[in-house]
């Protein structure tokens, strides 16, 4: 089949640029009819609309703030007025600050847990209840949940929590025939990286280290989260699909 996912929903958050980006041009290209959650990039966001309309699928972008469950389901139920119902989830959005652990506050840490981790809640309460059998939610998470990474702490923290979450909502909404998935990013040099004080060290070493290096491409994340929507990953639920070319497994 030329469109694999053709029929399918798809809402995605932080699809303006980026991975987010990548996934939603991937989706749109596999079938899906799309809706993207911005929160100050609606410029962007309409672009990428446009994009989607331009391979005769429909799009819808929606303002929400992610770490605010309330904004989230305002955002949620204009998307729920023009499409009705939703089969694939994508909590794409994040956010943190760049920071040694000491420097660190409450605020920093709250808002890194909220807009990351807790996100991913807050979309699946809104999500099941239009959510039929077959249904899939997935979470973008980073290698930063398990290894060390400098300045990266709270965010590591917050992705962790994603990953734990994702496991438990996988456990309950399994009878229900929804599936739960997380897609873990190695190194990919979006404009989210160009924030990182070490970035070209994180680059290189990248490079250096990745059996299948040496650059991780936002489309190849997408290409993963195309997998876990298929059919054919039916039985795929809880899971963490590691996306980095190797370079977990070098050291």
């Amino acid at each position: 089949m030329s469109d694999p996912l053709a029929g399918k929903i798809a809402f995605i958050t932080g699809a303006s640029r980026g991975i987010g980006r990548a996934i939603a041009l991937k989706l749109a290209g596999a079938g899906c009819d799309v809706a993207m959650a911005y929160y100050n990039s609606h410029e962007e966001a309409e672009a990428v609309c446009e994009e989607i309309r331009g391979m005769g699928r429909r799009a819808l972008a929606v303002q929400a703030d992610v770490a605010d469950p309330g904004s989230l389901a305002e955002g949620f139920a204009a998307f729920r007025e023009e499409f009705g119902r939703v089969d694939i989830v994508v909590s794409n959005a994040a956010l943190g600050v760049l920071k040694p652990s000491l420097e660190m506050t409450r605020k920093h840490f709250r808002k890194c847990m909220e807009t990351n981790a807790l996100a991913l809640n807050s979309l699946a309460q809104n999500a099941v209840p239009i959510m039929g059998a077959g249904g899939s939610i997935i979470g973008i998470s980073s290698l930063g949940s398990e290894r060390a990474i400098p300045h990266y702490t709270f965010i590591g923290a917050s992705k962790a929590a994603l990953e734990a979450i994702a496991r438990g909502l996988a456990q309950e909404l399994g009878p229900k025939g929804i599936r739960v998935n997380i897609v873990s990013a190695g190194v990919v040099d979006t404009d989210a990286l160009k924030h990182f004080p070490n970035r070209e060290h994180l680059l290189e070493e990248y490079a250096t280290r990745t059996p299948l290096g040496p650059v991780l491409t936002p489309a190849q994340v997408a290409d993963a989260v195309y997998l876990l929507c298929l059919p054919e990953a039916g039985m795929i639920s809880g899971h963490t699909l590691f996306v980095d070319g190797g370079y977990a497994i070098s050291g």
